[in-house]
């Protein structure tokens, strides 16, 4: 099964971060937190919003980017609003990273300006500054995923009280 990683650069905000736990479980994407953070993991909030589903999480903590890419070698793509590209201009390939930044300022940019083609954003109207991370880090996962024809994924629900036949 291809492998999906999730990277969030100095999360901030909890709630953010426990939706994006969840989509992570849902999808079997492997997470990443690199701090520092502007929460601790055993945050109520954090929690709440991951619900049950930490016990499907792969998560990995990192002290800073330093450690994260000492410790991971790529193909990394940056989500930013500062981006030429869109995100589904690319392929993105088994073991991508997808890095997303911190909820008020995003990834440095001294990092995107060494990698200006690894760089991808979601279009949006140009008085809009952003969309909320845990909606972005959404989109990027199901367009990969999509990619891939949702492996391992079920493609297929059950009503509770009718049957679809």
């Amino acid at each position: 099964m291809p492998q999906l990683n999730i990277v969030l650069v100095e999360p901030q905000i909890p709630q953010n971060t426990g939706n994006i736990a969840r989509t992570c479980a849902a999808t079997g994407a492997r997470l990443h937190l690199v701090g520092p953070m502007g929460f601790t993991v055993d945050d109520r909030k954090l929690k709440r919003a991951g619900l049950d589903y930490w016990h499907l999480l792969d998560i990995t903590y990192y002290e800073g980017l330093d450690d994260f890419f000492a410790r991971n070698s790529g193909p990394f793509y940056y989500f930013t609003t500062k981006a030429k590209n869109r995100y589904t201009d690319v392929v993105y390939p088994d073991g991508a990273y997808l890095v997303f930044g911190r909820e008020d300022a995003g990834l440095p940019e001294s990092l995107l300006v060494k990698n200006p083609a690894s760089c991808v954003r979601l279009p949006m109207r140009g008085e809009a500054r952003s969309l909320n991370l845990s909606n972005t880090v959404a989109v990027g996962v199901y367009e990969a995923l999509r990619q891939w024809d949702f492996p391992a994924l079920q493609n297929a629900g059950r009503l509770r009280e009718y049957d679809w036949d």
